[in-house]
């Protein structure tokens, strides 16, 4: 098994059904998380990790395929993204990510199917997965979440190989819905991790995973939630299956800070800490 990571990121904007609007933003918080993720990666950094960019308007089959894609080329992680607003199939037991061109009789049917994914990463050729969900659910995806059950939807949320990192929040087309957060919009949870791994957690070790950088996280989404005046979210954590270790920028500050050097040699540092290649789609 070699190292490396491949990254997966999918944010799928539903169209101009205007039922489908919780998906407006995600495009931009796809971009903002492969342009991050990659050079915040501890053990891999920019050169180590493999982006795979989907566009936004793509169909189910083409995200599928880059998918899979990734999947079948060895590395040590597969981290995959998901963006956007989830549909519900009508017995609520299964769950998609609405892509374009959908309308609400057959937004389940043309989707991503969530199974589809867990089970690409599962059977994939890497030795650890994480899925980071940054989503929305409509008013039955909502409750189809809530009532859980083993036969709901809830259960989708709990496959024990593939951790989850993310937020799940309540969407409600027309006027009420202009209050929500939007996945990939100021104050959902990509919003929250990008701004959290630009600006690093004081005090944290320099290597840092999710379950270290959960509060500091929270703590931006409360404040995007406050701001909003949106509420009712489900905030997934992947304890410590999920251990990808990421740079902690406020670590490496500080130990810069804490030494001797002349300026130029500081400013040296600095940007050989910062990411500079473009993701790869």
């Amino acid at each position: 098994m070699s190292g490396g990571i491949e990254l997966v990121v999918i944010g799928a904007d539903g169209g101009p059904e205007r039922s489908h609007a919780g998906s407006a933003r995600a495009a931009d918080g796809a971009r903002l998380l492969a342009e991050t993720l990659p050079g915040r990666c501890f053990d891999a950094g920019t050169q180590g990790c493999r982006v795979t960019l989907v566009p936004p308007d793509a169909d189910a089959n083409a995200m599928l395929t880059a998918l899979r894609a990734a999947a079948q080329r060895p590395a040590r992680w597969l981290v995959v993204c998901l963006l956007g607003q989830l549909a519900v199939d009508p017995r609520g037991r299964r769950l998609a990510l609405v892509t374009g061109g959908s309308t609400p009789d057959n937004a389940y049917r043309r989707g991503l199917a969530w199974d589809w994914v867990v089970s690409t990463m599962v059977h994939g050729d890497q030795e650890e997965t994480l899925l980071v969900v940054d989503a929305v659910a409509d008013r039955d995806g909502w409750a189809a979440l809530e009532r859980g059950g083993e036969d709901g939807v809830g259960e989708l949320l709990a496959h024990s190989r593939v951790p989850l990192w993310g937020r799940v929040g309540r969407y409600a087309s027309g006027r009420r819905g202009r209050d929500a957060v939007l996945p990939g919009g100021e104050g959902s949870f990509s919003w929250a991790l990008g701004r959290v791994l630009e600006h690093g957690v004081p005090g944290a070790p320099a290597a840092v995973g999710p379950l270290e950088l959960q509060p500091a996280v929270e703590a931006e989404l409360t404040w995007g939630e406050l701001a909003s005046g949106a509420g009712g979210a489900r905030l997934l954590v992947p304890g410590e299956n999920g251990r990808l270790l990421m740079r902690n920028r406020a670590s490496v500050r500080g130990a810069l800070a804490g030494l001797s050097l002349s300026e130029e040699l500081l400013a040296v540092l600095w940007r050989e800490s910062a990411p500079t290649d473009p993701p790869s789609a």
